[in-house]
């Protein structure tokens, strides 16, 4: 069976020429990509790319099948637009509330998607350092859903996105960089002895940064701490020493040395809201769980939600809020 995620990967393969570049738009891993093409050229029953040494172009299926991937993803949106259109939702305002770093790295291109599809809808955008300040701000009534991590203990409508992962990010190679392959993960035991570009106190991945040393066995040494999320992997990139930052902020073309942690660190991304949302809120919502770009909930692997405290959720969530 054929999706419209499968139809997006392919046009945007081709429009760009590149499985690289394709998976930096769209925010998501190189290999993840390349499944999904793979299975809608197993669906379609032949070869849709050819894959060559420095591009990547349509094959005669691929032009064949092109038009109308293209087709079904502009029909799926005059589709959501109609049926909005008809819920009342051709105007009014939503108050949208995040922590720093989902701001920074997950919301733009849905942000985007949204405005492009509603933009008689206005967004009034309210960004905290904590979660533990977005909760506090949701119980207070200040915004009609949140994005960030569980807080625990929230009794609201919750919509799970999926899990964020965090990376390393080192000085280059030749600069007291990790040895070993490009694609190798780093032990973050490693680098016990670094001191580290860490975050201000009030800054929730403070939290993450030393539950993660914590479960390798030390604590992490301060270089330098920032209160602004996206400073961190440029101070870290400029030497300061190494820093654990989502990778969803880590633009393209980044200078520096970006490697997986060992074990990896995640933590688990939701929507919540404090009742039932309204039409303009359920439409943003499952616009958000389209469009964001996160691991599948469940993905295997270790992390460091079980010991950041205010930055864990619970399994035993509601989660039928906004359907």
């Amino acid at each position: 069976m054929t999706t419209l995620r499968q139809f997006e990967y392919l046009v945007t393969v081709v429009d760009t020429g590149s499985f690289t570049r394709a998976a930096e738009l769209l925010h998501v891993t190189q290999p993840a990509l390349s499944h999904q093409v793979r299975a809608l050229e197993k669906a379609v029953g032949g070869p849709l790319l050819e894959r060559l040494p420095r591009a990547v172009r349509p094959t005669p299926m691929g032009r064949a099948v092109l038009p109308h991937a293209r087709a079904a993803l502009a029909d799926a949106e005059r589709l959501r637009a109609a049926a909005l259109s008809a819920a009342g939702l051709a105007g009014g305002e939503l108050e949208l509330a995040t922590v720093y770093s989902v701001s920074l790295g997950l919301l733009p291109p849905v942000l985007r998607a949204w405005r492009a599809a509603h933009p008689e809808v206005r967004i009034r955008l309210r960004e905290f350092a904590h979660t533990e300040d977005l909760r506090a701000a949701m119980t207070a009534g200040q915004a009609d859903v949140a994005v960030g991590p569980l807080p625990t203990g929230w009794e609201g409508p919750i919509r799970e996105l999926g899990v964020e992962e965090f990376v390393l990010v080192l000085p280059s190679e030749g600069e007291d960089g990790p040895a070993g392959p490009e694609d190798a993960p780093v032990p973050l035991a490693a680098l016990a002895g670094r001191d580290w570009v860490h975050y201000a106190p009030g800054n929730g991945l403070a939290d993450v940064l030393d539950a993660a040393c914590a479960a390798a066995g030390f604590l992490p040494g301060v270089a330098v701490r920032t209160e602004q999320t996206a400073a961190a992997p440029l101070l870290a990139a400029a030497g300061l020493g190494p820093a654990l930052v989502p990778a969803n902020i880590v633009p393209p073309g980044f200078d520096g040395l970006v490697r997986r942690p060992e074990p990896p660190v995640r933590r688990p991304l939701v929507a919540y809201a404090r009742t039932r949302p309204d039409a303009l809120t359920t439409a943003f919502v499952e616009l958000l769980a389209r469009r964001v770009r996160l691991l599948p909930d469940g993905a295997d692997g270790g992390s460091a939600d079980g010991a950041a405290g205010r930055s864990a959720g619970s399994a035993d969530v509601p989660t039928d809020g906004f359907s």
